[in-house]
This record gives structure tokens, sequence and C-alpha cells, in this order.
């Protein structure tokens, strides 16, 4: 494991802790399938390089909003940190906000990172449930941008545009997923405004 201290403008977390390998890498490729998300309503760049790239003490960690950084936090007595909504929830959204921006902060500031989002076979589950929901909408495209909170907020509007998001609008407003990207932008992490450039 290795611990990232950094965490510029963080408000629940005191530290990242990641595999130990990350270490060993000098540029972070990362590709996502955007899609939905069972406890942070959807899954996208900010997510995959947040709980993506930690251990499992640090997905503890995160979940638990610095709470826990043990693998058993699942079965904390009071089961606050499973609830989908409330204080404990938006924390856990916002740890993930404060994770990823550590990562892009090891990877110097982000100028080390290139994030591309893959908006195909989207349904309202993450591909990591085992029994996901039926896909139900149109494939998008991919996209890609150096800023992944702009990307991300990309990926959430072309969702609302898109005349078959309803389910997955659902899931992201249920879970209050977009409290992700106010939290980035908040720490400093990136602009959530972005121009969308069509290369087709």
């Amino acid at each position: 494991m290795l611990s990232l201290k950094k965490i510029n403008g963080g408000t629940h977390l005191k530290e990242d802790i990641v595999g130990d390998h990350v270490k060993n890498y000098d540029f972070m490729m990362v590709l996502t399938h955007f899609k939905g998300h069972p406890m942070g309503g959807f899954g996208g760049a900010l997510k995959n390089i947040a709980i993506g790239v930690a251990s499992s003490d640090g997905k503890a960690n995160i979940h638990t909003a610095g709470a826990m950084q043990t693998q058993g936090w699942q079965t904390a007595e009071d089961g606050r940190f499973m609830k989908l909504t409330g204080p404990d929830h938006d924390a856990f959204i916002e740890s993930m906000a404060e994770a990823a921006k550590s990562v892009s902060d090891f990877f110097g500031e982000g100028e080390k990172m290139l994030y591309i989002s893959v908006m195909n076979n989207m349904s309202v589950d993450c591909d990591c449930v085992s029994h996901p929901a039926e896909v139900d909408m149109k494939d998008i495209g991919v996209l890609a941008s150096l800023n992944p909170v702009a990307l991300d907020q990309a990926c959430v509007d072309l969702v609302y545009e898109a005349p078959d998001g309803h389910s997955l609008i659902e899931r992201i407003e249920s879970r209050n997923g977009e409290r992700i990207l106010e939290h980035a932008e908040k720490i400093g992490f990136g602009d959530r405004r972005y121009r969308l450039i069509s290369i087709d």
C-alpha cells in the first residue's frame, strides 16, 4: 500500500491509500465505462481513479469518509456508511472527489494523466454488480479530456439530453451523484465548464 498524504482542500480524508505499484508509473491513462452506480449514482472518471486506484484499505477509507481503514467497514454496527442518502452518504461522495484529486496530484497535478470515457452499453448499474440491470440507453460515443471534472460533467449532461436517459437520471439524482462534481470543483480539482468538439 502507498499512502498519498497530499489532499489539498479536502475536508474528509487525511490520506488516500492506493496500490503500492502506483509509484512505478510515470503516466496514467484512465479508460472509463461511463454508467450508473448503486452508491455513487454514476461511475465516471472521478469514481474510476478514486475507487479503482485505491487499495482494499483505501476503499474502506473512502467509503467511510476517513472513519475506517479496514476491509470490514461494511459490517459497521450502525450501518450508517451503507445508506444511500443523507450526510454520511454525501461525505462518501465528497471523499471520492478528494481521493481522485490525490491521485491526480500525485501524477504532477494532472499533468501526467489522460481521461477517456466510453458512453456505450449504459444502464443504471456498474460493471461490478453481479446481476446488473439491462442496458436501456442507446450508445452515445467516446469522450476524452485532460480534465476529469469537465469530462464527467459532459457525460452527465449528455445523459440528461438523451431521450432514453430517464432511469440513469433517476439513479444519479437519487444518490446525489452530481455532488462529486460540485465538491471536486470546490476543492480546486477542475472546472465543470467544457466545450464539446466533435472529431467525426
